[in-house]
């Protein structure tokens, strides 16, 4: 079967295309009756019939873009399963892209989605700084909501994590288990999310007179297994390597874990691991992962919520909704280990 057209559509209603251009577009512009019977033609035909029928009512694409960091990132998979769950409830796709932490492919797929004319747009931004696009969609008339990432402004929407506080929570939990010694694997600061973690860390640290040397604070260029592992490696080569690692994320922990299994050394007895975001595999992993658990799925729905609310065009107060995460502690750290008794 050949393709329909807005063609097909005209020649059925018996208008011109630019009729049906308007009716798609601009539904104002187009006398009443004459709607009614475009909107018969697309039934009868069956032409983009959910898409085309809400737009000859003056809205928008029933369809949100989710731009995400990384989408090999199991935390971002559950992320996107709430946002789904809320967009589905009144009946909007969500468009999942994926930016990798490129500032200008995350532009490149801001425009696209800006001209499929999407309800709204939910982004965890690739740099510290809203782009100036993002800015200038929402002046056009999109909706923009920062996921995972809190908003310096209050005249847009912002669901977060406070990760000040997820940080603070590792660094005081290797504490209390007697480590001193303790290393720290992160993804670059540029990213938001880890420079916040970082400094809640370090806070933790100075509060119980631990200092972070500098060997042992180790900036990856991403937050992936390999770069978890790599990392990992370079600490245990150390002449004194720490008995305590925190990761910037459960993807480098795991990576770590496999550093430490494959060095022939125990965990936690030789080293501890502690994680971030607790996906849903960390507690089966060879090593069940303590982590600091973000609710990823109530993240993205609360967020999808609020875009779909100003989105809706009805009064809307914005918001900056931030939730708190909690420690997740398993058998990579439990216990102080023979390692860290034995620290000067």
């Amino acid at each position: 079967m050949k393709r329909l057209t807005i063609r097909d559509v005209a020649e059925r209603a018996g208008v011109s295309v630019g009729t049906i251009s308007n009716a798609l577009n601009r539904p104002d512009r187009v006398a009443d009756e004459t709607l009614a019977r475009i909107r018969e033609a697309i039934d009868d035909l069956g032409f983009v019939r959910n898409a085309a029928a809400r737009q000859l009512r003056g809205v928008r694409s029933p369809a949100i873009g989710l731009v995400v960091l990384d989408i090999d990132n199991p935390f971002f998979t559950e992320v996107a399963r709430g946002v789904e769950a809320a967009a589905s409830e009144i009946d909007h796709l969500v468009i999942l892209c994926n930016s990798a932490g490129d500032r200008s492919r995350e532009d490149k797929q801001l425009r696209l989605l800006e001209e499929q004319r999407v309800a709204g747009v939910l982004i965890t931004p690739a740099g510290r700084q809203a782009s100036k696009l993002q800015q200038q969609i929402r002046e056009r008339g999109t909706p923009v909501v920062l996921l995972d990432r809190r908003s310096p402004r209050r005249d847009r929407c912002s669901v977060a994590v406070d990760d000040v506080k997820g940080g603070r929570l590792a660094g005081q939990h290797l504490a209390e288990l007697g480590h001193t010694r303790i290393g720290l694997i992160n993804g670059p600061r540029e990213i938001n999310q880890c420079a916040d973690r970082r400094a809640g860390f370090l806070a933790a640290l100075e509060e119980n007179s631990i200092k972070l040397t500098a060997p042992n604070d180790i900036e990856m260029d991403a937050l992936t297994i390999a770069a978890g592992e790599a990392a990992a490696k370079r600490l245990l080569a150390r002449k004194n390597p720490p008995t305590a690692i925190f990761c910037g994320n459960d993807l480098m922990a795991l990576g770590a874990e496999h550093a430490v299994v494959t060095a022939g050394l125990h965990l936690p007895d030789d080293i501890a691991i502690v994680g971030y975001d607790d996906v849903p595999f960390a507690g089966m992993a060879f090593v069940p992962l303590t982590s600091i658990r973000q609710p990823a799925y109530e993240l993205g729905y609360r967020a999808a919520e609020l875009l779909l609310e100003e989105a809706s065009g009805e009064p809307h107060h914005h918001e900056q909704v931030m939730f708190i995460p909690e420690l997740v502690a398993r058998q990579s750290s439990l216990g102080i280990g023979a390692a860290a008794r034995g620290q000067a």
